[in-house]
């Protein structure tokens, strides 16, 4: 029979999505509030993998990741996704979106991402929230599972998830 054990608290992540930097600005000071001090923050990167959110938010939109100092306990995830997805609704033009916040954890292992969206690959965690392992660190860096996002598996998100784990774990 496996011991049951207490398990490392994580390092906090989001993601987002956005074409207005001053929203960007906003999320990300509201986030530093409730969450501390940020202890990464990649710089913005053209996001062009999909069209999926122009419909909603526009064209020209970026991406950038930032990360916090403190860790969190990983059954915090759901409540951090609700959190997000209250901030997206401050931030709206009519029904639409002007940010997209997506959070999620890394430890030594792997890269899990929050989501409202279910599938085969996704684990159900609490009041609507899902989680799925994005990447897994292999070897000497995080690599792609065949459910991974095209943006996830690129060399540019990579490099960026292994300099968070760094932080991690120095």
């Amino acid at each position: 029979m496996g011991k049951v054990r207490k398990y490392n608290p994580v390092k906090l992540i989001f993601g987002f999505i956005y074409s207005d930097e001053a929203v960007f600005v906003k999320a990300k000071t509201r986030l530093k509030r409730k969450f501390g001090k940020q202890d990464f923050e990649s710089a913005a990167i053209d996001f062009n993998y999909t069209d999926y959110y122009e419909k909603e938010m526009g064209g020209g939109l970026k991406r950038r990741f930032i990360s916090f100092r403190k860790l969190i306990p990983i059954v915090e995830l759901y409540r951090i996704k609700l959190y997000a997805n209250r901030l997206e609704s401050r931030f709206l033009n009519g029904l639409n979106r002007k940010i997209n916040i997506d959070p999620g954890y890394l430890d030594l292992a792997k890269l899990v991402l929050a989501s409202t969206k279910d599938y085969a690959h996704r684990i159900y965690l609490r009041k609507g929230i899902f989680a799925e392992v994005t990447l897994s660190y292999r070897g000497d860096s995080f690599t792609p599972n065949e459910w991974t996002y095209p943006d996830y598996r690129s060399k540019e998100y990579i490099d960026i998830f292994n300099q968070i784990r760094a932080l991690y774990a120095p």
